[in-house]
């Protein structure tokens, strides 16, 4: 019984640690926005309806620390900076497809 509740406790642990990332407002908007592919910062804007400029980048920079996402510049010119998923990003788009199925079925009718 009690190892049970120690893998309980290990499994909430690494849930919260997981949402610590993805329940902040947008951060899984943003990693599913980049499913598609790298994208500039003012493409994920447009993506991203509703976000601001400061909110974006402050997402983007947490999603890299988390090691979620990529950011590269190019010299240019002009220089660009591009945002991509890394691999541990990647990961997440299956859950989060699996996600918005579940919230079609389940919670469609409370969005109205």
């Amino acid at each position: 019984m009690a190892e049970v509740e120690e893998e309980r406790q290990v499994c909430d642990a690494a849930v919260t640690l997981a949402f610590s990332v993805l329940g902040k407002r947008w951060n899984g908007m943003i990693v599913s926005s980049l499913g598609g592919g790298p994208s500039t910062f003012v493409a994920l804007r447009r993506s991203v309806a509703g976000i601001s400029d400061t909110v974006l980048s402050d997402r983007l920079a947490e999603l890299s620390d988390a090691g979620l996402v990529a950011r590269t510049v190019d010299a240019g010119p002009p220089i660009t900076v591009s945002y991509a998923l890394t691999s541990s990003g990647e990961g997440l788009l299956p859950i989060l497809d699996q996600l918005g199925r579940w919230a079609s079925a389940n919670l469609a009718e409370r969005a109205h």
